[in-house]
């Protein structure tokens, strides 16, 4: 259940927030308690110019029934939406706005200079059939050295479609598919979905001129072990959208086949050397296969980067454990579609 918990202290004391030129707006951010969202918030309040901004609404997704009250100022408004991932702090935020347009922001990204000047310019004037638009995403690269894998992971998603960084959607287009839907457990591919749905609905989708960054962060040395989750969600894409939903929002195809080839590989090895005797030749040749699989896969990821000791050493190790990693998580997602376990949409 959603909880309200502070309400906006400003001038619009009917509840509809102040605007001075242009469409209403709603900026909702979800949130998981990270210190990055204090900048995210400050960079909104500061593009506003005089002040009279869009009415925020950050959505407090941390799971418990009282976690400590999150550090906003007090013209934001904050609701609880109880642990339920990103998808359904969304859906929670938007439901409680009441302007003809909601622009979702996630947590970690900061808003340009004149961002809510820029997104009014984006917004005004477009017509009906346009259901959503998305700012232009910056993802500021650290100078005088190649990226790390983590950091060129990051960086794509400045060439990403219809990613809820940025993306403003018309209310009406939320209400006619629902808004996104929550059997996507965490924060990937739930905003693909949507983008398809709107576009199904008859919506078209732009792209405005705002500029946001999205800052590198380090997620930890297993950080790309733990991203091997969105698997799972990939297989509800696949459920929801067809096998060809890769090329309808533009992606590229994943490294998921030969995550399986490199993973029954060092399955058959492992197998055959357990049973001894002559089929241990077999299972050398089977090891020296995945040996030489597993060594592509991290040399394709230390080849692009800085080649630091520490850089190779995380590339070797997470290049070990990922092919299994993926596979398990996509099984899980296809087990989980398959026997109707992924609950209802929303």
């Amino acid at each position: 259940m959603t909880t309200e918990m502070t309400r906006e202290t400003n001038s619009a004391s009917t509840g509809e927030p102040h605007q001075e030129t242009g469409p209403a707006v709603t900026v909702v951010i979800p949130t998981i308690g990270r210190p990055s969202l204090a900048a995210t918030l400050a960079a909104v309040g500061s593009s506003s110019g005089s002040g009279s901004g869009p009415e925020i609404l950050v959505v407090d997704d941390r799971p418990g029934e009282s976690p400590e009250p999150l550090p906003v100022p007090d013209r934001v408004r904050v609701l609880r939406s109880g642990g339920r991932g990103p998808a359904a702090a969304r859906n929670a935020g938007w439901r409680a706005a009441t302007t003809p347009w909601v622009v979702f922001l996630d947590d970690d990204v900061v808003p340009g200079p004149g961002w809510v000047r820029a997104l009014t310019a984006d917004l005004a004037r477009l017509p009906e059939n346009v259901g959503g638009s998305q700012g232009r995403l910056e993802v500021p690269l650290p100078a005088g050295r190649r990226p790390t894998d983590a950091e060129r992971n990051t960086a794509g998603l400045a060439g990403a479609d219809w990613i809820t960084a940025d993306m403003a959607y018309r209310r009406t287009a939320l209400e006619a598919t629902g808004g996104f839907d929550e059997r996507f457990p965490g924060a990937y591919r739930e905003d693909a979905d949507l983008a398809l749905r709107v576009e199904q609905a008859g919506f078209a989708l732009v792209k405005g001129e705002r500029l946001t960054r999205h800052p590198v962060r380090d997620d930890g040395f297993w950080s790309s072990v733990r991203f091997q989750r969105g698997n799972a969600s990939d297989a509800l894409m696949r459920h929801v959208h067809g096998r060809d939903w890769r090329a309808a929002i533009g992606g590229h195809p994943g490294r998921l086949k030969r995550h399986a080839l490199t993973t029954g590989v060092g399955l058959l090895a492992l197998t055959l050397a357990a049973t001894g005797g002559r089929r241990r030749r077999l299972a050398a040749a089977a090891g020296l296969a995945w040996l030489g699989l597993t060594a592509e896969f991290a040399w394709a990821r230390i080849a692009p980067g800085p080649r630091t000791p520490e850089e190779i050493a995380r590339m070797a190790a997470t290049s070990v454990v990922i092919p299994p990693v993926a596979c398990a998580h996509r099984i899980r997602g296809e087990v989980k579609v398959r026997t109707g376990k992924t609950g209802r949409r929303s």
